[in-house]
């Protein structure tokens, strides 16, 4: 059976965030049985980092977690606008960068709107870069990806089954 979702999370370099996320969305779809219906994959806006595992601390906060990050880097290519039904950034200059880059604005959506407290997020609609920060980042950056892939997988799955 063919994935009936393909999603690509996004951030700049594709190291913390969006791997971050790649591999909560499928651990949490494998815990529910469903993986089978997805295509999940991350990228970053640059190519800087392309080819690397993710950073050390994202590794870290993740296998802390039972998580396991299965890519390595790249960067965002223009077939990616064409192959994922979604492209979800973790802010809104990985928004604006995709913008740039001719993405259709109808397949962009920011990861944190399907977090279920809006309310307590530091920076609302965007998951902070906790790359020049200390461990605390990480572990903020992980609970609040955590929360909105659940919230993100139970929207998919209602939506489609």
């Amino acid at each position: 059976m063919a994935a009936s979702h393909r999603i690509l999370f996004v951030c700049m370099g594709n190291i913390c965030r969006s791997p971050v996320a790649e591999g909560v969305f499928i651990h949490r779809a494998r815990e529910r049985g469903v993986l089978d219906r997805f295509e999940v994959d991350s990228a970053g806006t640059g190519g800087w980092h392309a080819g690397e595992r993710p950073d050390r601390r994202s590794l870290a906060v993740a296998a802390k977690h039972g998580i396991e990050l299965p890519s390595r880097a790249r960067q965002v290519t223009q077939d990616d606008f064409i192959r994922f039904d979604r492209l979800i950034v973790m802010d809104r200059e990985n928004h604006s960068d995709l913008l740039d880059r001719g993405a259709p604005k109808s397949k962009l959506e920011f990861l944190l709107a399907y977090h279920p407290e809006p309310a307590i997020l530091p920076r609302g609609i965007e998951v902070p870069d906790p790359y020049y920060g200390g461990p605390e980042g990480f572990d903020d950056m992980y609970s609040m990806i955590d929360a909105a892939c659940v919230g993100l997988l139970d929207e998919l799955l209602r939506s489609r089954s």
